[in-house]
């Protein structure tokens, strides 16, 4: 299988995609639990779903304020040493989570711990993305995201359910302390991995990104996103798929409606690893109608983004928990086509000295975004209650329709543009 011939023949790959492997296990041990825990703390409040809300802003809001920080330092600094520091803060901010679980009065506490932890992860995630074209070589870059992609996937669906279950065995304190532990082993992983001066993936190619010169600040790095829109548009498709964020929803059902264990742990657990599912199987199918061409990548976002559109409807008339894992499958599938393939655009066209920078405010736009529509979301919850969740949902699916016809637009106006460009410089060259 081409994943595991990666692995085996790319061993600094390996080791970055092992030191995830395992730090998202821990990650997700703690979202479920922090998530529950909450709902327990709130319970009869009538506030449950600003307080989840809350929850999932406290991970959003803090990294997007760092992201022009963490663009900057990425392309600065030593993107390993990065990694590393990021790795050893994040498992000390967990460990601090363990004295959030004594009661309802330590729940301001615990948002200080998130914050503080996902401040950290702003320098994590530029950095893991900007690196990957220095260990990967080019034919390899799908065949990494899309495995780091489902990575991901498979992390929350294994550390959700796990998570549940260490959850309900040993308690919260076990899964946190676990959390803290996969950062350690992850940040020594990283240790081991040897960067190459150049990129891997500008060896041996004859259409190797342009070398520009690089100020290194946060609006050069601006102004060369929006001089250059073939690199600047894949920034939009992060945005366009947090529109309509479900992690509020899907907590509220679980918790809420279709209840399952204690405080809805288990049905949680079980939709969060119906999404993980969802995640692994939507670039698996779709990387067989991809040549890995930045033109197939954008037309296969358009799919992603119906699929999307149509997980909000099912999702809206799921009668059952059985038939809302479905939907679930379905929604994530195209967030997780539309994740992976606006991240090899970017590192496909964006140049090295501007990688950090570009992940940065596409993980900005994303965070932006999301967080505005888990506000939304959240208010709405609590405004209309449990019985008028299902309308938001379908609201959610109307909603979703707007970055599927705005990116099928964009995707065209590139094309249009590239095959004009081809044009004049092919009548340039028989003129010549």
């Amino acid at each position: 299988m081409e994943y595991v011939k990666l692995l085996s023949s790319n061993r600094d790959f390996a080791k970055l995609w092992a030191a995830q492997l395992v730090s998202l296990l821990g990650d997700w041990f703690s979202t479920i639990v922090i998530s529950a825990l909450i709902v327990s703390y709130t319970e009869g409040s009538g506030n449950q779903g600003v307080a989840v809300s809350a929850f999932l802003i406290a991970r959003l809001v803090p990294p997007l304020l760092m992201r022009p920080l963490a663009g900057v330092l990425a392309d600065r600094f030593d993107r390993k040493r990065l990694l590393i520091a990021s790795d050893i803060l994040r498992a000390l901010a967990v460990l601090g989570l363990l004295f959030t679980t004594q009661g309802p009065e330590y729940l301001p506490l615990v948002y200080v711990f998130i914050i503080i932890q996902f401040m950290v992860s702003s320098l994590f995630e530029p950095a893991r993305n900007a690196i990957m074209p220095s260990i990967l070589y080019r034919h390899q870059l799908i065949i990494g995201n899309t495995l780091s992609s489902v990575t991901w996937s498979a992390m929350l669906a294994i550390g959700a359910i796990t998570g549940g279950l260490v959850a309900e065995l040993l308690g919260t304190q076990a899964a946190l302390l676990i959390d803290s532990l996969t950062f350690v082993i992850s940040a020594l992983l990283v240790v081991a991995i040897a960067v190459p001066e150049t990129p891997r993936s500008e060896i041996n190619q004859t259409t190797r990104k342009v070398k520009v010169k690089s100020q290194r600040t946060f609006a050069d790095g601006i102004r060369f996103l929006l001089k250059h829109p073939r690199a600047g548009a894949p920034l939009l498709v992060k945005m366009g798929l947090s529109v309509t964020s479900s992690d509020t929803v899907l907590i509220i059902y679980g918790t809420q409606v279709f209840i399952l264990g204690d405080q809805g742990i288990t049905s949680m657990a079980i939709l969060w690893a119906a999404f993980g599912f969802g995640a692994i199987a939507g670039p698996l199918i779709t990387n067989r109608f991809s040549d890995g061409s930045v033109s197939i990548l954008r037309r296969l976002i358009i799919i992603g983004f119906g699929l999307m559109a149509l997980g909000w409807l099912l999702w809206g008339l799921a009668p059952s928990l059985e038939f809302l894992v479905f939907a679930v499958v379905v929604r994530a599938m195209g967030g997780s086509i539309n994740w992976t393939y606006s991240s090899v655009i970017i590192q496909q066209v964006v140049p090295d000295e501007y990688l950090g920078r570009a992940f940065s405010l596409d993980f900005a736009g994303f965070e932006l975004v999301q967080s505005i529509g888990i506000v939304i979301i959240g208010v709405l919850i609590d405004a209309a209650g449990i019985e008028g969740i299902q309308a938001i949902v379908f609201g959610a699916a109307l909603v979703s329709l707007a970055p599927l016809l705005i990116w099928a637009r964009i995707a065209q106006l590139l094309e249009t543009h590239e095959s004009r460009a081809l044009t004049v410089s092919q009548e340039l060259a028989a003129g010549g």
